[in-house]
């Protein structure tokens, strides 16, 4: 059931996801998968990290059970020969899915168990407003990485400028 708050949260999210995009924009699948720091991180690697959260956070969300398919997967910032249109079209898909699953929530208070953790055992709840919220938060790091990343391979920055 949508409501004013979920559609302000997923607005937001939204508008951090469409950053996202706007920072790769005119790049080319060999600048996407460039490191230009010290760290493992490139802008496709951070995109196909992003798509990975959506899913496994929404599994979460949905109380669907197990634990999320690669949630704790550390390699899931690597490339495999992906193109940027594919890591594009593969968040698109992710980002639907969150949306269509917080449109069906009758409840954003509703708690559902978190998968336990490696570096946080015991079983914890979070409601879907939280997950949301840690979503929206996720997005938003990682958008400043990505900025970061794309201004020191070319210049751009996320602003046009």
């Amino acid at each position: 059931m949508t409501t004013f708050e979920s559609t302000e949260l997923t607005r937001t999210l939204a508008e951090l996801r469409a950053g996202v995009r706007v920072t790769v924009r005119d790049l080319t699948d060999a600048d996407v998968a460039k490191r230009t720091t010290v760290s493992e991180l490139t802008l496709g690697g951070i995109i196909k990290h992003l798509t990975q959260g959506e899913r496994a956070w929404t599994h979460i969300m949905c109380a669907r059970p197990g634990v999320p398919d690669r949630m704790f997967d550390t390699g899931q910032y690597y490339l495999d020969g992906e193109s940027l249109a594919s890591l594009l079209a593969d968040y698109e898909a992710a980002a639907a899915e969150t949306d269509a699953a917080v449109a069906a929530l009758l409840d954003l208070s509703a708690t559902v168990p978190l998968p336990e953790s490696p570096w946080d055992p015991g079983l914890h709840y979070w409601s879907a407003r939280r997950i949301l919220l840690h979503l929206i938060k996720e997005t938003a790091q990682h958008a400043g990485h990505a900025d970061l990343i794309r201004e020191s391979l070319d210049g751009a920055q996320s602003t046009g400028a």
